[in-house]
């Protein structure tokens, strides 16, 4: 299952201003982050409502955000952990997934993937607010086969893949004019659409062995149901909220 980006602009008159680099601004409020409230609203989740398998279920809310034009259904936090035991998380996207895990594309030689190649363990968060959902995944970490990064880069727009030659993810720069300066020397040595995938990128499976199931309910009496591996199938517990 191939698992696209989502692609959604503002519409006339929605923002009333703009941020640094003509981003819309985050909604002002007077009101204290610990006074914030909201009531979620749903019919909730229980055990008969689960797939079997994890990866079932996930496809079927990972479904439900994209019918229900969540911001970037496929975006997710990834977690790794340093040299010193210190956890490192960021965004990046779903690209795929199998009945072994989840896909995730990045530069080898970044600092997420040096981590990912001395700590091969990761965990992955999806919000899909709109739908009072999160989706909660862990598991050891292992690289996909060369051909499966070849297949997937080549199918990138072009300027995608230019921008994985002209940067060297997570690397120190002077300024951007150097970046650009890089991009323009890809774009001379590869003037077609002919534009192979570097040696340093790659995609990594997570295989989780872990995966709770979020639905906010209403008065903070949310459902949590977590999957845990158990000889070769599954068993799953309802969590306290």
């Amino acid at each position: 299952m191939a698992v696209g980006a989502s692609e959604q602009r503002p519409q006339a008159g929605r923002w009333r201003g703009r941020g640094d680099g003509g981003h819309p601004p985050c909604a002002r409020t007077n009101r204290h982050a610990a006074a914030l409230r909201h009531e979620y609203e749903t019919t909730g989740l229980d055990r008969a409502d689960l797939a079997a398998q994890p990866l079932d279920q996930w496809r079927r809310w990972y479904d439900d955000a994209v019918a229900a034009g969540c911001t970037e259904p496929n975006a997710m936090t990834l977690a790794t952990v340093d040299d010193r035991g210190r956890p490192d998380a960021r965004y990046v996207l779903v690209r795929g997934v199998d009945d072994r895990g989840l896909w995730f594309f990045t530069n080898t030689e970044s600092v997420k993937g040096a981590q990912l190649d001395a700590h091969p363990v990761a965990a992955l968060v999806f919000g899909w607010l709109e739908l009072h959902r999160q989706v909660r995944l862990r598991g050891p970490v292992a690289p996909l086969e060369r051909h499966e990064v070849e297949d997937y880069f080549a199918s990138r727009p072009r300027s995608s893949r230019l921008a994985s030659w002209a940067s060297r993810q997570s690397s120190v720069l002077p300024d951007r004019a150097a970046l650009l300066a890089s991009l323009a020397e890809v774009e001379a040595r590869f003037p077609g659409d002919d534009v192979p995938a570097p040696p340093w990128v790659g995609c990594y499976r997570l295989e989780p062995d872990d995966v709770e199931f979020w639905q906010g309910r209403a008065g903070r009496l949310h459902d949590r149901l977590r999957y845990r591996r158990a000889g070769g199938g599954w068993t799953v517990d309802r969590l306290s909220p």
